[in-house]
């Protein structure tokens, strides 16, 4: 072979497989020879499918490789997503005034001849609007009178308002821009320093910032506590990790959504101990959706949903490496059923459908095995039998069949868990811009802070609505 590629390499090891079965077949080979010989092509086998395994460079496209670590695809023809998030309503800041004025653009004679048309009447108007912003700095002083009483010669001092704490406060639209700059913007604290001081003159503290932050995180404290109430009672849940730098330390944050609820946390951990101490997963009786996390397997008090967005990249890259037709026509069985539920408007399969799919499914494993390299333990070893990331894959498939399909059977379980990524996907940039935490509890009030923002924003409120009725009270309905 003076030139080896994929192709190639398969076809040659095919061929030495045929002379070896032509051989024994007439006999000329003992059989210990032919044993020895069985052996290493079942070695070789599994070589080969890792080495093409090896060869095949890991994109976006073909694992979970995320879009940043990958490079440009520069052939591709698909334009951008077009998607443009939840609908927020026309409800606006309340400290935003609007000033309306209307101003006539008069017609006194015709362009056309000259005449007089000052008395004629207005047979309709055609509107052109500017919309402009003019920054209003209101400045409130109360100066509180002292007198000395002629009687007892002691002094008495006016009182002040109750948000009159200091010599010097900022008001509560102040404080709703800043913390929309600061966590929903994410903006670094220098940047909104400089930008509230451009504005009104003067530059609030980074200490003010924070410390308007943790009040904001204390203050929705209860919200979460609801909302944890809330998604423990959904059918379905959407779950995912990725990691935070906290003081220079790797953590994780978890978020967990379903419906308008997004919440998040943060965790030193990734696995089993960030979930228990998270608490939701373990008290939770519905299906969790996820890409295959083995923390997350480990709970039977809730059902599984395999993220199918994961497994298509998986199989495809188990073609791109070995050109596995199993791979290929299972990768075509979950994007054809998956369009149809999808057109569905109870978004699932009939029980027939259903009994249909999970033939074709099995079918499609079936014949894939016959692809794979046969892989065996030997007497006395120990460990780990040496697979191919594409037979590990064919395992995971045929272990978690009811999860994988779960999507077309349950109108409330979706076939991918783009939810949950989505929700943390707005982390990795406030990491890019603003860097890490310097410590736990700013990172605790950032996720809390945000799964209020997401969850607002998902029922329609921007974050400076969203804000504003918690500094208002208006976040519980009074009884």
């Amino acid at each position: 072979m003076s030139f080896v590629n994929k192709s190639s390499l398969r076809t040659e090891f095919n061929s030495l497989k045929e002379q070896f079965e032509i051989l024994k077949t007439k006999g000329d080979l003992s059989l210990d020879s032919q044993m020895l010989i069985k052996s290493m092509i079942i070695l070789f086998e599994v070589l080969i499918s890792i080495f093409l395994e090896k060869k095949t460079k890991k994109t976006s496209k073909n694992s979970s490789l995320p879009p940043s670590q990958s490079d440009k695809d520069t052939t591709s023809t698909q334009k951008g997503s077009n998607g443009k998030g939840p609908e927020q309503n026309d409800e606006t800041f309340e400290q935003v005034k609007v000033t309306e004025k209307i101003k006539i653009s008069e017609v006194n004679f015709c362009t056309h001849c000259g005449d007089d048309l000052k008395n004629e009447p207005v047979k309709r108007t055609e509107r052109r609007t500017q919309i402009d912003i003019l920054f209003e700095k209101r400045v409130l002083h109360i100066d509180a009178e002292i007198k000395n009483c002629p009687s007892c010669k002691v002094e008495t001092k006016g009182w002040f308002p109750t948000n009159f704490k200091g010599p010097l406060q900022y008001g509560d639209g102040v404080r709703v821009f800043v913390l929309n700059l600061f966590i929903a913007q994410m903006i670094p604290l220098k940047r909104v320093q400089k930008l509230i001081k451009s504005l009104i003159g003067k530059a609030i503290s980074e200490a003010t910032i924070l410390r308007y932050t943790l009040s904001l995180h204390h203050e929705l404290e209860r919200w979460e506590e609801e909302q944890i109430v809330l998604l423990l009672k959904s059918p379905s849940m959407h779950c995912d990790e990725t990691s935070m730098k906290v003081s220079g330390k790797n953590y994780w944050i978890h978020v967990y959504s379903a419906g308008d609820i997004t919440l998040k946390f943060i965790h030193p951990k990734r696995g089993k101990q960030a979930i228990e101490d998270i608490g939701i997963i373990p008290r939770y009786k519905g299906v969790t959706i996820h890409d295959c996390w083995a923390s997350y397997l480990s709970y039977g008090n809730c059902l599984h949903a395999l993220c199918g967005s994961h497994l298509l990249r998986e199989l495809t890259f188990a073609v791109e490496s070995n050109n596995y037709k199993w791979a290929k026509n299972l990768k075509v069985l979950l994007k054809t059923t998956a369009r149809k539920v999808s057109k569905r408007k109870r978004k699932r399969l009939t029980p027939a459908e259903y009994l249909k799919l999970q033939k074709s499914y099995r079918t499609i494993l079936t014949k894939g095995k016959k692809e794979l390299p046969k892989v065996a333990r030997k007497n006395g070893t120990k460990g780990r039998i040496a697979k191919s990331d594409a037979h590990n894959l064919w395992d995971r498939l045929k272990k978690y069949e009811t999860s994988v399909l779960m999507f077309a059977k349950f109108d409330y379980v979706s076939f991918t868990n783009n939810r949950a990524e989505q929700d943390l996907r707005m982390n990795k940039v406030k990491q890019k811009i603003s860097g890490s935490f310097r410590k736990v509890i700013y990172a605790e009030a950032y996720c809390r802070i945000t799964s209020y923002f997401k969850t607002m924003t998902n029922k329609g409120l921007n974050p400076m609505i969203a804000i504003h009725k918690v500094l208002k009270d208006e976040l519980y309905q009074k009884v």
